[in-house]
Formats: C-alpha cells, sequence, structure tokens
C-alpha cells in the first residue's frame, strides 16, 4: 500500500498541485515531470524490492538503501521533486500555455461568487 501512495506522489500529486497553483506549465510539462517522476521513482524501488518484485533481482535491500535513510516505500517524495522540477525545465522550454487555460486555472483558484459573498 505504501508503494501505491510513493507512485501516486510522485506522478500525480505534482501535477495536480501544479495545475490549481501555477499557469505557467503546460501540458508537455505536466506530462514530462509525471513520466520522469514515476521512472525515478520505479526504479529505485525495483533497485530495492527487485525488479518487477521477483525475489532476488534487488540491489539493495531497506536495511542498506541506496541514499542514506531513505527507504523504497518513502521515495515517492524524492520522485515528486523530481516531477516538479522536470516539469518546470521542459514547459520553460516549450510553447507557453494558451490564454484559455490560464483563465481557467485563474477561475478555479478564485470561483466567482467569491467576492459576490462577501460584500452582502
Amino acid at each position: 500500500m505504501a508503494l501505491a501512495f510513493g507512485l501516486a506522489a510522485a506522478s500525480i500529486f505534482p501535477a495536480l498541485m501544479m495545475g490549481i497553483f501555477s499557469t505557467r506549465i503546460n501540458n508537455t510539462g505536466a506530462v514530462a515531470g509525471m513520466l520522469a517522476g514515476l521512472v525515478v521513482t520505479l526504479v529505485y524501488i525495483f533497485l530495492h524490492k527487485g525488479w518487477l518484485f521477483i525475489p532476488g533481482t534487488n540491489s539493495f535491500t531497506d536495511a542498506d538503501p541506496l541514499l542514506g535513510p531513505i527507504k523504497s516505500t518513502s521515495f515517492g517524495a524524492i520522485g515528486a521533486m523530481v516531477n516538479f522540477g522536470v516539469a518546470y525545465v521542459v514547459a520553460g522550454m516549450t510553447k507557453e500555455t494558451p490564454q484559455e487555460i490560464k483563465d481557467l486555472v485563474e477561475s478555479v483558484r478564485i470561483p466567482r461568487g467569491a467576492g459576490a459573498a462577501q460584500d452582502h
């Protein structure tokens, strides 16, 4: 179960957060970030749990991890950071987000009725 949450943290969560809070991220950046986070996390998990979870094919164990104290079940946080970084770099190198998408992001962040409800 922890591995599933680690994979979600490395792939879906950053794209969701950037989609809500950033108008700079485009679809190319989001997809590249998701793939990078997922691949990095899967490779780290497979190095510790065995390739495709086949016993005896692992190179490291959680008792002796590859990156200091980071176990395979908590590597999703590192994958998420990779996802954020790759998404921003790729989005900066590709075409800008269309204005209608930027407007959509702003409408999600600031609902239309928010200001009117406070006036009454």
